[in-house]
């Protein structure tokens, strides 16, 4: 895709990428998370949403939310770089790195007390204590490989796939990227009493 090649990133632009991913999880030790699941496993796949183990393991049902990040941030750079050419269309290459920050601002920031506290209080993560290191590289991780493959696939694809990560996720676990937004920022009751079942 045209698009996808002027945004493909460059070898700098994927070592500041990396250092990005390095920096988080630096800044998740230091804000003393635990590394791994406190049950003393890493698992590839912990499918319990209601359990102490949700997002303390490698994938789980919210993995799918954090490729659609990355699906939305490769459509974001897209309509940016058409709009405005950043500066004759170079920074485009860089905009793998900034989703990268944009991500790992997310996963730390979702790791603060105010953010759990906020998750046990809005929405049906009642027991939520933050995610594990692993967790949160992993989410990162995912959003990296939407991103990617957004840029591989046509536009419509990309919003096809995203709708079909949402469906999914709503249909097994009554919880998505988009209920998860509007629980954090305007809790409807109605909403959590479906998710509750």
């Amino acid at each position: 895709m045209i698009q996808g090649r002027r945004l493909w990133p460059h070898r700098r632009a994927w070592i500041a990428a990396l250092v990005v991913f390095v920096a988080a999880v630096a800044v998740l030790f230091a804000m003393d998370r635990p590394p791994i699941c406190t049950c003393g496993t890493v698992k590839l796949w912990h499918g319990v949403v209601q359990s102490s183990e949700n997002s303390q393991h490698i994938t789980d049902w919210y993995a799918p939310s954090h490729f659609t990040h990355g699906l939305l941030m490769a459509g974001a750079a897209w309509l940016l770089w058409r709009k405005w050419k950043l500066f004759g269309g170079y920074p485009s290459r860089w905009a793998l790195p900034i989703a990268v920050v944009v991500e790992a601002a997310w996963e730390i920031a979702e790791n603060t007390p105010m953010v759990i506290n906020r998750y046990r209080e809005a929405t049906i993560s009642l027991g939520y204590t933050g995610d594990s290191i692993v967790n949160s590289a992993a989410d990162i991780g995912w959003m990296v490989a939407g991103f990617l493959l957004a840029l591989r696939l046509p536009g419509w694809a990309s919003v096809a796939l995203g709708l079909f990560l949402e469906l999914l996720a709503l249909a097994v676990i009554r919880d998505n990227l988009t209920l998860n937004v509007l629980m954090l920022l305007y809790p409807v009751d109605a909403v959590a009493q479906w998710q509750a079942g």
